[in-house]
């Protein structure tokens, strides 16, 4: 790399762990990034004139004389309209070789987030065609919400559709650890459904450094604010999977030597978590930014530090399961919460939704008290075999995630069940609604 007059250069390391170095410098910011022998790194830690630098692809190779490069500032993406319709990696580089360079404004990445002065209260729908989603966990732009999801569960597939389904201006992908068949999954996907023109993808690979994933949300959200304060465009960013992430964080912390918290993680994962949620926004101007993203379960363990930091910080979650019925993906009804969707249902969707929702979600509980009975051997009553049938139909027609409808066309379908498998008095929906919807 060509030295510039402006460049700090020393030569003298203090410490080498397998992903940082130290060395002692003057006049450095956070953040700032660096090379490291040849490697790019970035400042983690200053501590008098001690300043510690994690190393992207390892440390491997690196001596105590190794020259160490400061460059006089932190990441930053190049933003403009260039970015749709392409592929980039952990630092905003084009994927697959192309030498097309981004042109536009230099743009620090993992900035502050929006002044609360600045935010509306999120209040526009967002349909993505999944019922599960749309019927029971309506979606709003500005919110923030997880898919809690086991590793052999299809959630990128899912991310997928509703990347597909969603209407919004543009859509974000931040792709974190994953492997080959998925990124080639979303570029497929992407091309042969001809929406390149509405997609940004920022994607690090198993094959890639680890400590590459803690830059993709940071570059998926500053080109997620481009779109949404500067064009005031309505943004989805996918981050999947945050699990991946906080992973990075963890590597990053323990290899600094810091006291690890709880499953190994860093003390810092809350804050570190926040930093990247709190981007979402609905800003007054009509522009904004909504955050879906997965966090993988160790076999459905919630407790586990990354998905209980997130659930303190995200509007609700939504959780992905197989139903035993139908052996089909569904997001569940009992474990899944959208916070924001009473601003929205009934007022946005039909008149009708709240009523259906709630009538269904309680024949479902029903259904699943019915299957509780029939497991410890107790008769089962006329109503209760009636729930039975239409808990399988609800999952199959509705829940399941490769149901693609819009939400007038689900509740009429909620309404067809309530007809097919109860009386009017079992549904126990208003008057003025049943006389109006009842099949």
């Amino acid at each position: 790399m060509e030295k510039k007059a402006f460049q700090k250069v020393y030569t003298q390391l203090q410490a080498i762990t397998k992903a940082t170095i130290a060395v002692k410098a003057q006049g450095i910011g956070n953040d700032e990034l660096a090379i490291v022998g040849g490697r790019l790194a970035q400042v983690v830690r200053i501590i008098g004139d001690m300043v510690t630098l994690q190393v992207f692809s390892g440390t491997e190779g690196i001596a105590t004389n190794t020259e160490v490069i400061f460059l006089g500032e932190p990441p930053t993406l190049n933003v403009s309209d260039d970015l749709v319709g392409r592929f980039f990696d952990a630092y905003g580089k084009p994927f697959f070789g192309e030498k097309r360079e981004i042109r536009g404004e230099k743009r620090e990445i993992g900035g502050p987030s929006v002044n609360p002065y600045r935010r509306k209260q999120p209040s526009d729908y967002i349909h993505t065609g999944i019922a599960g989603i749309d019927l029971n966990n309506a979606l709003v732009t500005g919110q923030k919400i997880p898919f809690f999801a086991n590793p052999d569960q299809p959630y990128n597939q899912v991310m997928a559709m509703v990347a597909l389904r969603a209407k919004v201006d543009k859509i974000i992908l931040g792709g974190m650890g994953l492997s080959n068949d998925d990124f080639l999954y979303f570029k497929k996907m992407f091309e042969n459904a001809g929406v390149l023109d509405r997609i940004i993808c920022f994607v690090n690979t198993t094959e890639q450094p680890p400590v590459e994933r803690l830059l993709i949300p940071d570059m998926a959200l500053a080109a997620a604010e481009y779109f949404a304060v500067d064009k005031n465009e309505n943004v989805l960013v996918l981050l999947t999977d945050m699990t991946q992430y906080a992973d990075a964080l963890s590597i990053v912390s323990n290899r600094m030597d810091q006291i690890p918290s709880k499953d190994s993680m860093p003390g810092s994962l809350y804050s570190d978590l926040a930093k990247i949620y709190e981007k979402a926004v609905q800003l007054p101007e009509g522009g904004s930014i909504t955050i879906i993203a997965v966090t993988t379960l160790n076999e459905g363990d919630i407790t586990h530090a990354v998905p209980d930091n997130t659930g303190y910080i995200t509007e609700g979650q939504l959780f992905l399961r197989k139903d035993s019925d139908t052996g089909k993906v569904i997001v569940d009804p009992f474990r899944s919460l959208s916070r924001l969707k009473q601003l929205v249902i009934g007022k946005q969707t039909r008149e009708d939704h709240p009523q259906v929702m709630n009538a269904a979600v309680r024949l479902y509980a029903d259904a699943a008290n019915a299957k509780t009975k029939l497991e410890n051997g107790f008769e089962l009553s006329d109503y209760d075999k009636r729930c039975l049938d239409f808990a399988k139909d609800y999952a199959e027609k509705l829940l399941a995630v490769d149901v693609n409808i819009d939400s007038t066309e689900m509740l009429d379908k909620t309404w067809d069940l309530f007809s097919k498998y109860f009386k009017k008095e079992e549904v126990r929906i208003k008057d003025e609604f049943t006389s109006k919807y009842w099949k």
